[in-house]
C-alpha cells in the first residue's frame, strides 16, 4: 500500500488535515481533495464561519461526525446538515457558497467534526448545470451487526446502494467498528482508500496511521480489523483517463479555464449567496491549494 500522510492546517478553533491533493498522487477515483477536520468544540458565540467563496468543475461532498452546518448557495439553498447526513454540491459551470455554524450552535456552544470532500467531475460534465443535493441520515443505507456500523454515502457497497447522484462511478463509506471487529474491503472500485479517523485499525494484518491516507492495490480484496474502537472511511471509485488540476477552489481539466475563472471571481462575476451576500474570500495570491505538476 501507498500511504500520504496529511498537512496540518491549524485554523485557529480546530485543526484541518489534508491528504490529497499531494505531490505522490493527485486522485483516488473522483476524489481530488480530502479534508478531514476537528474534533474540536467552539465556546459560547464562536462557531465555523467560512464566507462564500466560488467553485468550478467538481462536486464538494460535506460529512459530519459531529456538529452542525448551514450551507448557503448561490442556487438560493438553506441546508442544515448534521452528522450521518450528506451535502452533494455539484458546482459545474460554477456555484458560490458559505458554511456556517446555525445559530442555535454558536448560542450554546457545540462541537465540530468531520469530512469535507471534493469530487472531480467527469469528461463532458466539467460545465454541467450546478446543483444541490441534501441526502438525510436515515436514507443512507446502513450495513449493521454486533460489531460493525457501515454506512453508504455514496455507491454501491456490501449489497447496498446510496441514492446520491453520482457523476462518475464513486464509493465513499463511513464505517463504525468496535474493537476487534472485522470488515470486508471489496476489490470491485478502480481505486480504493482507507482513512483512520478515529482509533486504531489495521489492513490484513497492516497496521494503519491515524489520519493517513492509505491508497489499496486495486483488484485486491482485503480485511478491516479494528485494534480499538474505530472510525474508518473508505473511499474510491472510477479511475480517470484524463488529468485534474487544482488551483485554490476551482477543479479542471483546463488550465485555461482555472484562469477564467480566477478573473471572474476577481472581477465579482460568480452570482451572489442569497442571504449570505455581505462578505466573500479574496482570490490569494499563493493559494494553499495548487496543483501538483
Amino acid at each position: 500500500m501507498d500511504v500520504i500522510t496529511p498537512s496540518t492546517h491549524d485554523l485557529g478553533a480546530f485543526e484541518v488535515r489534508r491528504t490529497l491533493p499531494n505531490k505522490a498522487r493527485t486522485m483516488v477515483g473522483p476524489f481530488i481533495f480530502v479534508d478531514q477536520f476537528g474534533p474540536a468544540h467552539f465556546d459560547i458565540g464562536a462557531g465555523m464561519d467560512v464566507r462564500p467563496h466560488p467553485h468550478i468543475n467538481l462536486a464538494t461532498v460535506t460529512y459530519l461526525f459531529e456538529g452542525a452546518i448551514d450551507h448557503r448557495d448561490s442556487l438560493g439553498t438553506l441546508a442544515t446538515i448534521r452528522p450521518g447526513a450528506c451535502n452533494l454540491m455539484t458546482a459545474g459551470r460554477g456555484i458560490v457558497h458559505s458554511e456556517r455554524t446555525p445559530a442555535a450552535e454558536r448560542a450554546a456552544g457545540s462541537a465540530i467534526s468531520g469530512m469535507q470532500t471534493w469530487l472531480a467531475l467527469p469528461d463532458g460534465k466539467e460545465e454541467i448545470d450546478p446543483a444541490f443535493e441534501h441526502v438525510a441520515k436515515d436514507d443512507l443505507p446502513l450495513i449493521e451487526d454486533s460489531n460493525v456500523s457501515a454506512r453508504v454515502i455514496m455507491g454501491s457497497l456490501w449489497g447496498k446502494t446510496s441514492p446520491i447522484t453520482q457523476h462518475s462511478a464513486t464509493i465513499y463509506a463511513d464505517i463504525l467498528m468496535n474493537a476487534g471487529a472485522t470488515i470486508p474491503i471489496e476489490a470491485e472500485a478502480d481505486e480504493r482508500a482507507i482513512l483512520v479517523a478515529i482509533g486504531d485499525a489495521s489492513l490484513d494484518g497492516e497496521r494503519l496511521d491515524r489520519h493517513s491516507l492509505y491508497i489499496l492495490k486495486p483488484g485486491n480484496a482485503m480485511t478491516l480489523r479494528a485494534d480499538s474502537d474505530a472510525r474508518v472511511m473508505l473511499l474510491g471509485g472510477e479511475a480517470f483517463s484524463t488529468p485534474r488540476h487544482v488551483w485554490w477552489n476551482f477543479v479542471s481539466s483546463s488550465r485555461d479555464r482555472i484562469n477564467e475563472a480566477k478573473h471572474e471571481w476577481k472581477e465579482q462575476k460568480f452570482p451572489l449567496v442569497p442571504g449570505d451576500s455581505e462578505e466573500f474570500i479574496p482570490i490569494p495570491e499563493v493559494p494553499k491549494t495548487v496543483s501538483y505538476p
